[in-house]
């Protein structure tokens, strides 16, 4: 009984974690482009990271579908053309798009249950290299990425944390569809590792309890610390780098002007470091919605307090979230459903497999193992 009391403890800490990931990239993408000033009342506009976000873990549920029913699957290209589905709701070479994925399936095309959400098909900001990379997609290539090593590389990816220590490798993989630059690629593979320890560590529970306002700070030290165990072929000196962020934030905490020279500009390792930096510094439980205000005032805001607010979230669970904006936020319950959809999926696949039949009937329809 013990036993599986703490198992069930054990999922719910989790699926709070990784539902406070979703939503705390999602909040701090909108407030980020409200430059912190978000509106006082109404809805909560979604951003284009956001956006992709919500597609990324749709494809990676999908990729795990198909993995149960065929036992062979490439992740990327599932993830490729869920960006794709993306691309078509919002208009981006749609006919392009619908030759490339709709001839022999058999199906209308695009499929799954996100194509029903109308707020992923309107334009919430530039994406310039991931629109350009899958305007060129075609029959025969699956696209053609650029030199970029622009943010959303690593924003749109953050979800894929959820899946376990393979998922730092898969990032790097989905970042390279469209960001051909190394050092996207890299700070892609480090942030998704790194948000990963924070969804599945418990240094609360290892010798002492660990205060509150303590736990931030712990959770990413350790987790800094543990990058190249979860990171293959992991360069040291970015570790070290890393750390150095890490330091400065509990030395030097929420300096706006050391803020704007660790994250200088649109691109993805400025995200990773900026809101490695903001999220450290504003450990509080309570701090939350202050941190993702600073986070704000970065060159690029809305990648650095996207950042920010999926590393607190994954530590703190959804419980910490402001109410306020989580509810007014409109794709709350869209982000929530992929946040426990993809929990689901990774432990009880409901569409079963190929020999063993599933206990819901309408999984496979929402998310087709394609």
């Amino acid at each position: 009984m013990v036993g599986e009391k703490g198992q069930r403890r054990k999922f719910r800490r989790l699926e709070s974690r990784l539902r406070g990931m979703m939503l705390g990239l999602a909040l701090g993408d909108t407030v980020g482009a409200a430059r912190g000033k978000p509106p006082v009342s109404g809805p909560l506009r979604a951003g284009v990271s956001t956006q992709l976000a919500c597609f990324t873990a749709e494809g990676i549920v999908r990729a795990m579908v198909r993995m149960t029913h065929k036992g062979l699957c490439h992740p990327p290209s599932v993830v490729l053309h869920a960006y794709c589905r993306w691309a078509a709701l919002q208009g981006i070479e749609a006919e392009k798009m619908r030759r490339r994925w709709a001839p022999g399936t058999g199906t209308e095309w695009p499929d799954g249950w996100l194509i029903g959400v109308p707020v992923l098909a309107e334009r919430r900001g530039s994406a310039p290299a991931t629109v350009t990379a899958l305007s060129r997609i075609d029959e025969r290539h699956a696209g053609t990425a650029t030199r970029s090593r622009g943010c959303h590389a690593l924003t749109r990816a953050l979800p894929i944390a959820a899946i376990g220590k393979e998922g730092a490798a898969l990032a790097g993989e989905t970042a390279a569809l469209t960001h051909g630059d190394p050092a996207a690629q890299s700070a892609t593979v480090w942030a998704t590792a790194l948000v990963h320890h924070c969804l599945t560590s418990s240094p609360e529970g290892v010798q002492h309890p660990i205060p509150t306002n303590q736990l931030v700070q712990e959770t990413l030290r350790a987790g800094i610390a543990a990058l190249p165990l979860l990171i293959r072929d992991a360069a040291g000196g970015e570790c070290d780098h890393l750390m150095t962020v890490f330091r400065d934030a509990v030395d030097r905490p929420a300096e706006a002007d050391l803020l704007a020279r660790l994250a200088p500009d649109a691109t993805a390792p400025s995200a990773l470091r900026g809101g490695l930096y903001a999220a450290a510094s504003f450990p509080g439980r309570a701090d939350f919605g202050t941190a993702l205000t600073f986070a704000s005032g970065a060159p690029d805001g809305d990648s650095v307090a996207s950042v920010t607010g999926a590393l607190l979230g994954a530590v703190h669970g959804i419980e910490a979230l402001p109410v306020d904006l989580v509810s007014r936020h409109e794709l709350s319950w869209v982000l929530d459903t992929l946040a426990r959809d993809l929990l689901t999926q990774a432990i009880d696949s409901p569409s079963g497999s190929e020999y063993v039949e599933g206990w819901d009937p309408y999984w496979w329809s929402r998310y087709p193992g394609w």
